[in-house]
């Protein structure tokens, strides 16, 4: 495994008892054992829910954060995410803008890699042209506290695939606005490994890696929540992800997003244990 193939432990890996399907998303873990879980399993970059800020500002302060975070061998942050950032106005305007506010004023103390969005997961007639609008507005909030907007594309929602998430990209035409890829979406979705080798790096600001059984179990969400595979344990051929991945020129970190109904039943050590353990493995085959 190469010098460049540091690990990134997104939000839901080191959530413990946690899911995105529940009302409540917040993790009922301590942050400073999250963090501490992640470095000891040898992750430099570590992902925070929106959800999850309150309660550990109250706890720790911003100051107290990033000190947990420089005190453990934390580089890389990533914050995530914005809720309805795409509604104009109305009760879920209202909150998302709260949500926006307290996430522009966190990132511009902490300094994170980028900040990361998603698509809406109930596929919802939509506008395209607003849609742009408004991810170019949000990418120029972002760069204006030094970091960068990416969105994250879901099969099931309405920016379906890696060349929709490149189109909305495009669209916004805003230089601090990128994607995220996950190894979940290009797969489930059916897009061709090789069309990653082809994407500008500089459009690329994060990638999850994780696998899954050969068929979906339920619906789409329902399978990429409560039945995702450590890397190299399913049948995905992230091999071949990681190897256009690197063509394209990305260099890490490589993020690792393992939801499962076994995963989140592991103690929080153990389970950061085996997602860096198998994400290695797969990175030096790659």
């Amino acid at each position: 495994m190469s010098t460049d193939d540091a690990l990134f432990a997104t939000c839901w890996t080191s959530a413990g008892d946690a899911a995105p399907d529940r009302r409540d998303l917040r993790s009922p873990l301590p942050l400073r054992d999250r963090v501490e879980a992640a470095a000891a399993a040898g992750f430099t970059g570590f992902g925070i829910l929106s959800d999850d800020l309150p309660a550990a500002i109250d706890k720790y302060g911003l100051p107290g954060i990033r000190a947990l975070l420089d005190d453990n061998g934390i580089t890389d942050l990533e914050l995530e995410s914005i809720p309805d950032w795409w509604v104009p106005d109305g009760p879920r305007a209202e909150t998302s803008l709260r949500v926006r506010e307290l996430m522009l004023y966190i990132a511009e103390v902490l300094q994170p890699r980028h900040l990361k969005i998603t698509p809406d997961g109930q596929d919802r007639p939509w506008d395209a042209g607003r849609w742009a609008e408004r991810f170019a507005g949000l990418a120029a909030q972002a760069e204006s506290v030094g970091t960068r907007l990416g969105i994250e594309f879901f099969p099931w929602s309405n920016i379906k695939t890696l060349h929709d998430g490149l189109r909305l990209v495009a669209d916004a035409g805003h230089p601090a606005g990128g994607i995220i890829v996950d190894a979940w979406h290009i797969f489930r979705a059916g897009t061709p490994v090789e069309d990653l080798a082809t994407v500008p790096v500089e459009l690329i600001l994060g990638v999850e890696l994780d696998d899954a059984d050969p068929t979906v179990v339920g619906t789409m969400f329902e399978d990429t929540v409560h039945r995702r595979r450590y890397c190299g344990e399913g049948t995905f051929d992230l091999a071949g992800m990681i190897d256009a991945l690197r063509r394209a020129g990305w260099a890490g970190p490589w993020g690792v997003e393992i939801l499962s109904d076994d995963h989140i039943r592991l103690p929080v050590g153990e389970a950061m244990r085996r997602a860096g353990h198998t994400a290695r493995a797969v990175l030096g085959a790659g």
